[in-house]
């Protein structure tokens, strides 16, 4: 089968990395790709390749689908998914792993998202709409503080604010409103503040069929300790222990199930991976909010685990026969990601650094995901863009991967970069005081 990958990101690096492991890949594309996906389809004998197609144009990605008798479209990003790519490569005959514009409403649309889980009886934080600062600095009396306030859109895992007091509240809706977030907050969502722990649980789904595919967590601030600002996300692990069994069990019969069953209803049927990020609370597992795609960097530690045939299971999702499929088997070792960004991030991130060794933080018992580099025209691999690589390993517990994991990272030479070295802590040290 002839795969086209939509995406240039570590997600998608990791998602090339196990779609090409597969035996039923014979030619594997990337749009617009990375370096780290270019030597993937390399090492395969260089049977496809990077490719620049503009990803809004769906007349000219379908055109190359049919040119080059693409049989199975995986789409990374969230992007591309909100914008309808799948429902036009769908209505030109070519199968792909996504949702359609609707059902990506999902993650494009927290206020639609809230509304649904209403409609449904989904257990999720208590909520406003608000279309207007005016309407917003209303209903935040409404809410006691700490406060969660969201940008309505898509703001590439940014758009979430936890104001403290009062003043920041008020500062932060006006923010928003200011353009902040560009688009993304012309609508925003106040939420009650919800005690727990976080997690992300992932599940394959046709619209029809539901299978459950891991746990994570990530750590989304940029500085050790959980502080400073909210980023696309500094490095996770997989599993997640905190969600148990039972938990997993709940938050699928309770939160995923009836979502599908919702949309289906709705007449916007939900196909592809439904990402939940949730908070355990002493009531049990409640939705935060949905992703309509694998988490970045949660993909990454998930395809560390994954034994089964990833291809098998996509293309089953594509064409609505995922109850036939055999279920995806993950490893019961622990996987973990740090990510090395550029100094900067999340507000100005430094370009154009050099990046060396990283054959030999591999050679370290590690896979270095690519999630913003670049080739230099004297072919030195370089930083493009904020999050830059995603030092991952797995071992036998949490510890051992964390350990393989920072001490392949110590080989990486990249001096714009910096990295959480506190990635796991909270897993860790609640190991550590059962030990």
């Amino acid at each position: 089968m002839n795969i086209l990958l939509i995406g240039s990101g570590g997600r998608e690096h990791a998602l090339a990395w196990k779609l090409a492991q597969s035996p039923r890949c014979t030619t594997l594309w990337a749009s617009p790709g990375n370096p780290g996906i270019a030597d993937v389809i390399a090492a395969r004998g260089g049977q496809g390749g990077c490719v620049a197609l503009a990803l809004t144009d769906h007349g000219a990605i379908a055109a190359f689908c049919a040119e080059h008798d693409i049989g199975l479209v995986v789409v990374g990003p969230e992007a591309p998914l909100v914008d309808g790519l799948a429902d036009s490569l769908r209505a030109a005959g070519i199968a792909v792993f996504g949702p359609g514009k609707a059902a990506a409403q999902l993650e494009g649309s927290k206020g639609f998202t809230k509304d649904l889980c209403t409609r449904a009886g989904i257990p999720t934080a208590g909520y406003v709409r608000a279309k207007s600062a005016a309407e917003a600095h209303a209903a935040l009396a409404q809410f006691s503080l700490p406060v969660v306030i969201k940008a309505d859109g898509l703001a590439a895992g940014k758009g979430v604010v936890i104001p403290q007091t009062a003043e920041e509240a008020a500062a932060t809706v006006d923010d928003m409103f200011g353009g902040a977030f560009g688009g993304a907050g012309a609508e925003v969502v106040i939420e009650e503040f919800l005690e727990g722990e976080e997690v992300s649980l992932f599940a394959i789904t046709d619209g029809s069929a539901i299978v459950a595919f891991g746990s994570a967590q990530d750590h989304k601030r940029v500085g050790e300790g959980d502080t400073g600002p909210n980023t696309g996300g500094m490095g996770a692990y997989s599993p997640a222990p905190v969600l148990t069994a039972e938990l997993e069990a709940r938050a699928m019969a309770e939160i995923i199930a009836p979502t599908v069953t919702a949309m289906a209803e709705a007449g916007m049927p939900y196909s592809g991976v439904l990402f939940a990020g949730l908070m355990l609370t002493a009531d049990g597992p409640k939705l935060i909010e949905y992703n309509c795609r694998f988490g970045d960097p949660e993909c990454q530690v998930l395809m560390m685990r994954l034994e089964s045939d990833l291809v098998d299971l996509l293309d089953a999702c594509a064409r609505g026969e995922l109850a036939g499929a055999a279920a995806p088997t993950l490893s019961t070792e622990s996987a973990m990601t740090v990510v090395v960004a550029a100094k900067g991030y999340p507000a100005t991130p430094v370009s154009g650094g050099a990046i060396a060794n990283v054959a030999v933080a591999e050679a370290a018992g590690a896979k270095v995901f690519h999630a913003g580099t670049a080739n230099a025209a004297d072919g030195t691999l370089v930083a493009k863009g904020g999050r830059v690589l995603n030092v991952t390993a797995t071992g036998a517990s949490l510890q051992a991967a964390r350990d393989r994991a920072y001490a392949a990272l110590s080989e990486i030479s990249y001096a714009d970069g910096f990295w959480r070295g506190d990635i796991g802590w909270r897993e860790l040290a609640r190991q550590s005081d059962l030990s």
